[in-house]
């Protein structure tokens, strides 16, 4: 089972939208029971709040839905629970680690670090620009799952 926790800092916009864009990659493969696959905040500012309407309306341009899903918090125990903790740029990266502590296992780091243009991605409740962030995203857990599936023996996938 690959246990995969992405994070942003509010749960309402990028890190939701990794969540289901990844979601919506493994079962097109046909993967789903080989994934965990979750989201969180590093702030508690928009708990239980619903996924942004900006990330609603762009996901369900691909058929994608957020149902169901509300804002939660990152914990300590996730570090233990997940193989990868995944956020979306540096400022969450140095919040993830105040709250899980120190990253001895190497789980943590930025989405993109995983594709051939590490960079952050852009917070779209400041840029306004969903488009932009989906492409990220896209681009993000797509060179995450490409990594994973290269590391995995096929009995385990």
């Amino acid at each position: 089972m690959n246990k995969i926790m992405f994070v942003c800092h509010g749960n309402i916009c990028r890190s939701p939208m990794a969540e289901f864009v990844f979601k919506d990659m493994v079962n097109r493969l046909g993967l789903s029971g080989s994934f965990r696959i979750s989201s969180s905040a590093t702030s508690k500012e928009e708990i239980d709040n619903p996924v942004h309407y900006g990330t609603r309306k762009k996901l369900a341009e691909y058929g994608i839905s957020t149902a169901g899903k509300y804002s939660v918090q990152l914990k300590k125990s996730d570090y233990r629970n997940y193989d990868y903790i995944i956020g979306m740029d540096s400022y969450n990266i140095r919040n993830i680690i105040r709250i899980v502590g120190h990253d001895v296992d190497g789980k943590v780091g930025r989405l993109l670090d995983f594709s051939d243009a590490p960079k952050d991605i852009a917070d779209p409740w400041y840029t306004g620009n969903f488009d932009e962030t989906y492409e990220d995203v896209k681009k993000g857990c797509e060179a995450l799952l490409n990594h994973i599936l290269s590391k995995t023996t096929p009995e385990a996938v």
